[in-house]
């Protein structure tokens, strides 16, 4: 077994020899200084190098958070604009076609399409999509079901019914899309 205390003993003596040396020869204090300098530019160095590093870090989180801030920073706003679009292509959709062969009203059918069709291109240069549903496997990721729907032409899980459209500003999910799902007939 090693005795701590006789290792210390040595380490003392070796310090206390190593500074009667030093002070008879005056280039090993030197070069137990230059030693001790040299340890701490290392240190010194190694410091720098970590506070680049951790700035680099901070740039690079301060870039993401500004780009996602500008991408999706109208996220809420769009949510809201959505309820108006769903309401026009609702109210759209529900005019009879003897209303719109009246010529009276043509005029006023006309301006509500090129409203819709205007809030569309406004939402494709905001980077805001709507979601296919229609025939295609329920996504969970994008579309919520609200029911299933026997069907014995579709497959079981594939889109039958869309309720209120989906959408996705640029990557991320703003709205699913609330659909019927197929299920097996009975």
């Amino acid at each position: 077994m090693i005795d701590n205390d006789k290792i210390d003993t040595a380490d003392r003596e070796g310090e206390d020899l190593r500074e009667e040396t030093a002070e008879a020869a005056p280039e090993v204090a030197d070069h137990d200084h230059a030693a001790k300098l040299e340890q701490e530019l290392a240190k010194a160095r190694q410091d720098v190098l970590y506070a680049h590093a951790e700035l680099q870090n901070v740039r690079r989180r301060a870039e993401k958070e500004a780009a996602d801030a500008r991408a999706y920073g109208v996220t809420s706003f769009a949510r809201d604009i959505l309820s108006v679009a769903d309401n026009l292509e609702r109210g759209l959709a529900a005019i009879p076609e003897e209303v719109r062969s009246d010529e009276r009203l043509k005029g006023l059918i006309a301006g509500l399409e090129a409203t819709g069709r205007e809030l569309n291109a406004v939402f494709q240069r905001q980077g805001i999509t709507r979601i296919a549903a229609m025939g295609l496997p329920l996504d969970p990721n994008r579309h919520q079901a609200m029911l299933e729907i026997p069907s014995a032409d579709a497959e079981p899980g594939t889109i039958v019914q869309e309720m209120q459209a989906g959408y996705t500003i640029k990557d991320r999910l703003l709205r699913p899309a609330l659909v019927g799902v197929a299920k097996k007939a009975d």
